[in-house]
């Protein structure tokens, strides 16, 4: 097999991983009824006039499995971050105190579990549709070479490899979100 062809299956496999990582860290924010800090980090807070995660300008610790605790490094930051939760809509109420904003996580109901499910199974879907089109754009590449002098039964071998990394990832995405609905369902 020629270098350009290991380099551009090489190059697939790396951008699916990509893919997996990036369903790995969209399924932490789903809270599955656990206290996860990981919920906040896609908020950002205006921290004087410009948009900061909320994790740069605050603590935020778990004080036990149904309470997050979000302790700001400077007490004007308590507005910002309570009106970013709530404007994120990821279904809990911010409790101000005037120190520390806590986090108390109710129990999900069975409606709210499945609509994390199904929500769970969007993100699945997006990353099998990320891993489908750089399996497209590796097979693409694959025929330019064999226009440009690759072998015909090379070329052939190397799509049949670029599928069975495809099959393998794709398998690792229904892995994962079999977890994270299981772990959601369980009560």
């Amino acid at each position: 097999m020629s270098e350009e062809l290991a380099l551009s299956i090489s190059i697939a496999s790396e951008s699916m991983t990509k893919a997996i990582s990036h369903l790995e860290a969209e399924l932490v924010k789903l809270r599955a009824g656990r206290a996860n800090p990981q919920m906040f980090d896609g908020l950002v807070v205006d921290y004087y006039g410009s948009p900061t995660a909320i994790a740069q300008v605050a603590n935020i610790s778990v004080a036990d499995a149904r309470t997050l605790t979000i302790q700001p490094w400077e007490k004007n930051m308590l507005q910002p971050i309570e009106r970013s939760i709530i404007a994120a809509n990821i279904g809990v109420t911010p409790q101000n105190d005037g120190s520390i904003i806590r986090i108390f996580l109710p129990p999900l109901t069975e409606e709210r579990r499945k609509e994390i499910v199904k929500r769970v199974q969007g993100e699945g879907e997006q990353s099998k549709v990320a891993i489908r089109n750089i399996r497209r754009d590796a097979i693409e590449g694959i025929k330019k070479m064999q226009k440009n002098g690759l072998s015909e039964d090379t070329a052939t071998d190397a799509e049949a490899e670029v599928q069975d990394i495809t099959n393998k990832f794709i398998a690792l995405v229904d892995k994962h979100l079999a977890s994270k609905e299981k772990e959601i369902m369980s009560v």
